[in-house]
């Protein structure tokens, strides 16, 4: 007979009224092989009971947008705050490098985009379960904006809507919408003015759109190079960004040097959020990552999304908050584009009608 060490007796799961999984006496003759059958079943054993003992996941990674580096700063501080010894980690950029970093290793938990080709982008390799609209309120948007513009002091080029965009003596700046799902959001935003303006006529819309290209002197990779190079480099006449960027900016170096200018329409910008299912069910952390995305639904994290300069969906929190938020004529991408599904065939895809535009720049 042989007794197991005490060492693996006690690692064993206990059952009924405490005897071991298996009998305190393993009956084969003792032996070099039945030893080595004994260690190896040890060790099994041992990884066997280590789920009862597993500690519930207490560390996010959440991967966002360029721009938001403040915004989740404060989330992820009131949210920790409710979740004591929880640690909510970021990481920042373009959307579409994000999620192409995601799709090779970058283990996030959670993403929070502010677009949602970026996140069907996950959903067909994989990581991210289809119907991944349905599982939050809102199609998965806790927050909204759209692309506004942001001048210097004293407007000097008197830069008011869209069409000023166009014009010879404009500079304008915003990221690259190869890299930028801000950018894109412009891009789109241009062209949702262009097609109301000249009666859909495609040919005067891409004109238009390629004349504010045109404009553009750098293509930074995301929205927060590109404000870099509009604030400290002073490369501009204006930068178009989502209108919580536009007050965050201004808030930042100073109202006074800045101006805002909500154009005349623009495009409602949603900022979609999901888990990563792949990435969570490998790390355990899917609880913990919902808990996280129903943080920013809830009255405290609708707060601290308004005082960024986004627009909620709280109705408490926007009533709150309706002084800050001047009047505007938001469109969707359904109405004058016809989904995400075809914009992403007609506008984004490889030889589609941005690459067009954008060229070789």
């Amino acid at each position: 007979m042989f007794r197991l060490p005490q060492v693996l007796r006690q690692a064993i799961p206990r059952i009924g009224s405490g005897r071991s999984l298996l009998s305190a006496r393993i009956q084969v003759p003792f032996g070099v092989f039945q030893m080595k059958r004994l260690l190896l079943l040890g060790v099994a054993l041992l990884g066997l009971a280590a789920p009862f003992s597993a500690q519930a996941a207490d560390k996010l990674l959440n991967a966002s947008y360029d721009v938001a580096r403040e915004l989740f700063a404060a989330e992820n501080e009131a949210f920790v705050k409710g979740h004591p010894g929880v640690t909510v980690d970021q990481s920042h950029g373009g959307t579409s490098k994000q999620a192409r970093a995601i799709v090779e290793g970058l283990e996030a938990d959670v993403v929070t985009f502010n677009q949602v080709t970026d996140i069907d982008f996950l959903v067909k390799n994989g990581f991210v379960a289809e119907g991944w609209q349905q599982k939050f309120p809102n199609n998965a948007s806790p927050f909204y904006s759209f692309p506004s513009f942001l001048v210097r002091a004293g407007n000097p080029k008197n830069i008011k809507d869209w069409s000023d965009l166009a014009r010879d003596d404009v500079k304008v700046i915003f990221p690259n919408p190869k890299t930028s799902g801000n950018a894109r959001y412009t891009y789109l935003a241009a062209t949702a003015y262009a097609k109301e303006a000249f009666n859909n006529d495609p040919a005067k819309v891409e004109e238009f759109v390629t004349k504010i290209f045109d404009n553009v002197p750098v293509f930074d990779t995301g929205g927060r190079a590109a404000t870099t190079t509009f604030v400290e480099r002073e490369i501009g006449d204006v930068i178009i960004t989502f209108e919580a960027e536009t007050k965050s900016i201004a808030k930042q170096y100073g109202e006074d040097k800045f101006q805002s200018v909500v154009p005349s329409v623009s495009l409602l910008a949603e900022f979609p959020v999901a888990i990563v299912d792949k990435v969570a069910d490998a790390k355990g952390s899917r609880e913990l990552a919902k808990s996280y995305l129903d943080f920013l639904y809830a009255p405290e994290g609708q707060k601290i999304a308004a005082e960024f300069g986004h627009r909620v969906h709280d109705q408490t929190v926007a009533a709150e908050f309706k002084g800050q938020f001047p009047e505007i004529r938001l469109v969707n991408v359904d109405d004058v584009f016809g989904g995400w599904k075809k914009i992403s065939e007609e506008h984004f895809a490889e030889g589609g009608v941005l690459d067009k535009i954008y060229g070789s720049r």
